[in-house]
């Protein structure tokens, strides 16, 4: 059975645009997913991530019109400039964290309601109320948003180790091995390597 590494940050808007085709992909291959919530910013740090106001004009409108076409795509919607982002991820990552090791619920549908509270709903997915109503959604025990944020922050700090060791560089990022596939539009990749 293949197994998959997914790192991810909920600061991205091409994570939300991947929607579940993931979890589809594994299941139709009969394939394991271990989300890894992981901060992006100190592993840009590192691997020369810039973050997007740093970026050039011409790179910036770019960003903006694919997000555009991308969601139209995928017919997902999506807010261009939301009114909470950038916001901090780390209550949204702990919460993952701690629903991964409960369990009992759709872990994908939960990374997604979260990002969908941002990128299409206008909510601040900092805000316990918020992650509540997602872990809830999803089939988890609202009361996992905010607990135990020590070590959901240390296995946080872990999983950015880990996506640093592996040559993670951007969020989505999909490890199967040795094998790696960044970004969304790479899942088709993806799909075809666990086929072969």
């Amino acid at each position: 059975m293949n197994a998959i590494d997914y790192y991810f940050t909920p600061l991205s808007p091409f994570t939300y645009l991947a929607g579940l085709e993931l979890e589809a992909i594994a299941a139709r291959h009969g394939a394991t997913i271990s989300y890894k919530p992981f901060n992006l910013m100190d592993i840009g740090k590192e691997t020369g991530f810039v973050p997007v106001p740093q970026r050039h004009k011409s790179r910036q409108t770019y960003r903006m019109q694919e997000l555009r076409r991308i969601a139209a795509f995928r017919k997902l919607p999506i807010t261009l400039k939301p009114a909470h982002w950038p916001s901090n991820p780390v209550p949204a990552a702990t919460a993952i964290i701690a629903a991964q090791e409960a369990g009992g619920g759709d872990l994908g549908l939960l990374v997604h309601a979260i990002m969908r509270s941002c990128w299409a709903e206008e909510k601040d997915f900092a805000e316990d109320a918020v992650i509540a109503a997602c872990l809830a959604e999803a089939g988890f025990d609202p009361a996992l948003a905010g607990a135990n944020m020590l070590k959901g922050a240390e296995t946080y700090q872990r999983f950015s180790d880990e996506a640093l060791a592996a040559g993670v560089f951007g969020s989505p990022f999909y490890v199967v091995g040795d094998e790696k596939f960044w970004g969304q539009d790479r899942l088709a990749y993806l799909d075809r390597y666990l086929g072969a």
